[in-house]
């Protein structure tokens, strides 16, 4: 399984972005999809989830600004992000878990300016 993040960027406190994970070479249903984020010196927290029936749950700290959406054709799980803040600041990784193992993307950097 390999997953692919786009659209990270450097955007001012305030703007959006939308984050893409595309999954390929799955042998298997995907049922949750996930957002984690790391930020520098910090353990790597869950921002937002979603399973294939599409029920959501977010972290506090962006609830009501981010919306976490998927195509289950396209096995790709996206990731909305409005109003950032500088402490959203952070490597992005989408997140696939399996029977077996837990599938990471390679990461996607989002970085806000105050």
């Amino acid at each position: 399984v390999q997953l692919v993040e786009s659209g990270g960027g450097l955007v001012q406190a305030g703007g959006s972005l939308r984050l893409s994970c595309a999954a390929s070479g799955v042998g298997f249903v995907i049922n949750r999809m996930a957002w984690y984020r790391q930020a520098p010196g910090k353990q790597r927290e869950l921002v937002a989830a979603i399973t294939s029936s599409g029920s959501t749950n977010y972290a506090d700290s962006v609830k009501g600004r981010s919306t976490i959406s998927r195509d289950n054709a396209k096995n790709t799980v996206y990731l909305q992000m409005n109003s950032l803040k500088p402490e959203d600041t952070a490597v992005y990784y989408c997140n696939v878990p399996s029977a077996y193992t837990d599938y990471w993307g390679q990461g996607t950097q989002v970085t806000v300016s105050s």
